[in-house]
């Protein structure tokens, strides 16, 4: 069984804003995108395009419809991947040792050449952030691009992960929350990060950002009803032009006038 490091020098990590992700798919597109062209062996597909598809993806996005306590339902997009624990225990179940956790970033990788398909891992895992890749018949999961963050070929703004570059809400951040002083950890101390599933003692090092409360709904009444009235009280332009210009003619007129005579004469 694989061992893990008592301590790592840093905690590589992401940190998650659900109330900013907007449930696109941006992040699983370019993860399969990256990691079926670089890093190790092609994420596969079954029957891509049959009836019945089936793949290996390190980064999904599940989407849940969430009751409050007070005000309306809320959809909530949940980006899921490998968490990267400190105490993985998809790492110490490992009969070869084709999974481990790095001691310079606390990153967790599996060696393909040394993995043989068991699954222990997948069983082992809380979150569900193993997959058994069908045709390579060996576990895929999450490597925080680790190809690309050190990859000094790379443009400054480019080395982190795909997903991140890739997200257009900016809902996915990177870095090291080891590290106090770190964006990261700033940003999970000022909105109460917390952790996926702590109650499994794994200590994730990803982390979520919570919902914040939606605006614009006070109980039972939209402070946003009086923005959506209309504008203009009286049709101008070509509208208004139409509807005076019809106000001219005489049938309209004429059923005007009719319809006056029966509203004087139904009144008590």
């Amino acid at each position: 069984m694989t061992q893990l490091p008592d301590r790592t020098d840093r905690k590589l990590g992401l940190v998650i804003d659900l109330d900013t992700c907007v449930g696109c798919h941006a992040c699983v597109v370019s993860c399969k995108g990256w990691n079926t062209e670089n890093y190790g062996a092609p994420l596969s597909d079954q029957d891509a395009y049959g009836g019945d598809p089936t793949g290996t993806f390190l980064n999904r996005v599940h989407s849940y419809e969430v009751q409050p306590e007070a005000g309306p339902a809320q959809l909530i997009h949940f980006p899921k991947s490998c968490l990267h624990c400190e105490d993985a225990p998809c790492v110490t179940v490992c009969p070869t040792g084709a999974s481990y956790k790095r001691v310079e970033d606390g990153i967790v990788l599996v060696n393909e050449s040394d993995c043989i398909g068991c699954g222990l891992c997948a069983w082992a895992c809380p979150y569900g952030a193993r997959e058994l890749d069908q045709a390579e018949g060996v576990m895929k999961k999450c490597t925080l691009c680790v190809d690309r963050i050190y990859n000094e070929n790379l443009p400054e703004e480019d080395r982190q992960p795909a997903c991140v570059r890739t997200c257009p809400a900016g809902a996915r951040h990177f870095g090291d929350l080891g590290d106090p002083d770190s964006a990261v950890s700033q940003l999970v101390a000022e909105r109460g990060g917390i952790d996926l599933m702590p109650e499994q003692g794994t200590k994730p090092v990803n982390k979520y950002l919570p919902p914040r409360p939606k605006d614009g709904w006070v109980g039972e009444v939209d402070v946003l009803a009086p923005f959506l009235e209309p504008v203009a009280q009286e049709a101008r332009g070509f509208l208004g032009w139409l509807d005076k210009t019809l106000d001219r003619i005489p049938g309209s007129a004429r059923r005007a006038t009719d319809q006056d005579v029966r509203n004087e004469s139904e009144k008590p």
